[in-house]
């Protein structure tokens, strides 16, 4: 796990990065930018959970494409869900908030994963363990806003303009981020390659 200090604001920022592309920088960027973060985590899974196995490459070859491509010291690459022995979400959240309370914690996630963040294993309870940045993807932003998980925050739901404070916000809080969009996909690489 990176070293951290009492009082940080870090982003969360987890995936299957297989494999990790500018889109995932970008959203990186305007995560730091936007939240005030002193750091951002790429938290590299084991596995995703609500996906196939299928296609995914080793773990060790995605950390190493991730560390390459993450430059910014801000940016911190780790696969620590590894040695938690777990791929989901709202366990590995638990764990780092009960190591680091001194510490404010957000959950970053690209537009697309809010469509389907009500099928994560204990959902309701990661949205209430940490405030949580939605940075905008290509595609159907109103589709996006009207998921089931945005319907049901949507009282928890603070101002675009307010984003700097939400890493210290109590949670249920989260806000969707607007800004440059990239439309590169892992999905789409992986399809390029296998060519």
């Amino acid at each position: 796990m990176p070293h951290l200090q009492p009082g940080m604001s870090v982003g969360l920022f987890g995936g299957s990065f297989n494999p990790p592309h500018e889109g995932h920088l970008l959203v990186a960027s305007l995560a730091i930018q936007r939240l005030g973060l002193d750091q951002l985590w790429w938290l590299v899974t084991p596995g995703n959970p609500l996906k196939s196995g299928n296609g995914l490459a080793p773990l060790a070859e995605r950390l190493a494409l991730s560390e390459a491509m993450a430059r910014d010291p801000r940016i911190q690459v780790t696969a620590f869900e590894k040695s938690l022995g777990t791929a989901y979400t709202a366990r590995t959240i638990r764990h780092i908030t009960r190591r680091h309370p001194d510490v404010h914690f957000v959950w970053v996630m690209g537009a697309d994963n809010l469509g389907s963040f009500h099928r994560w294993q204990e959902w309701r309870r990661i949205a209430e363990t940490v405030p949580i940045a939605v940075i905008d993807r290509p595609g159907a932003t109103l589709t996006y806003l009207s998921s089931k998980a945005a319907r049901t925050l949507d009282k928890a739901r603070v101002p675009e303009r307010a984003a700097k404070a939400l890493p210290r916000m109590k949670p249920p809080a989260w806000t969707f981020i607007h800004g440059p969009r990239s439309s590169v996909s892992s999905t789409a690489l992986r399809l390029e390659k296998n060519r």
